[in-house]
């Protein structure tokens, strides 16, 4: 049963599961599904078609399912789905989606957003992402699993940031990155995601290939497409760089983001 304080305002229809903690001034819709044992502190909004996963944990004054911040939203009822066991801290904010994109906008599991993290309208962030404070997605960003945005970071809109990435505090994103990538302060890829891969347990062998292939890729001869179906091929085998192959051919509406100078880099 949910315990729900006195000054709260949960509207008829809302679902609440079991164990759910709804603090002081919590306001909650009622289009809005909160799943078993999550924990709203106090001066929490959670409003339009939301659905908030189990274990979630949230903090005051974040506001989650608000309208999307766009000229062209008419009212539709687009949609918020919030994985499981989300760490989400003061001040966060997240919006529904629009009839111009997805008609929703989603989080996955497991998920941390420090605080005034936004996550804009139309956007898919997968499982295992760290927002820190501050970090921004424009409208209609795709971020893959296990990313961490720096501080202070905004990714413009429409860019796709691959799994296990890492951007750098204070960035501007405005190209796609691709996957296991480092992103540095000036836009450009730096290197790897190193420590990362070590965290998540990729064994030396992969690491050694992904590292060769980053290399191959970006200091080459030929122009990019070329050297993309040379690394193609030649790491036919192994599946986290044909995750970079597959990510490089599946392009967006940003081109991919490069690094400043042939060093070569993985700091």
């Amino acid at each position: 049963m949910a315990k729900i304080d006195a000054t709260a305002r949960v509207a008829d229809g809302a679902k609440l599961g079991a164990d759910v903690f709804v603090g002081p001034y919590c306001i909650i819709g009622p289009h809005v599904t909160i799943g078993d044992g999550s924990h709203l502190l106090a001066h929490v909004s959670i409003q339009g078609v939301t659905e908030i996963g189990a274990g979630a944990k949230i903090q005051p004054f974040a506001s989650l399912g608000s309208p999307p911040q766009s000229v062209h939203y008419k009212g539709e009822a687009s949609r918020l789905i919030v994985g499981k066991n989300c760490d989400i801290r003061e001040a966060v904010t997240m919006n529904t989606g629009t009839a111009g994109g997805r008609m929703e906008t989603r989080v996955g599991d497991n998920c941390m957003l420090m605080t005034g993290a936004h996550v804009g309208h139309d956007c898919i962030v997968g499982n295992n992402v760290i927002f820190a404070n501050n970090a921004t997605l424009g409208g209609h960003v795709e971020i893959g699993d296990s990313v961490f945005l720096g501080g202070l970071g905004a990714v413009h809109q429409n860019v796709r940031v691959g799994e296990g990435a890492i951007l750098a505090g204070m960035v501007a994103v405005r190209h796609d990155v691709i996957p296991f990538a480092a992103l540095a302060q000036n836009g450009k890829l730096g290197g790897l995601n190193l420590i990362g891969l070590k965290r998540r347990g990729f064994s030396r062998d992969t690491i050694h290939k992904i590292r060769a292939a980053y290399r191959e890729l970006f200091f080459g001869e030929a122009n990019l497409s070329d050297r993309l179906e040379i690394v193609a091929a030649k790491y036919a085998d192994d599946p986290s760089v044909q995750k970079i192959v597959t990510f490089i051919r599946q392009a967006g509406k940003r081109r991919i983001s490069t690094p400043r100078s042939h060093d070569g880099g993985d700091d």
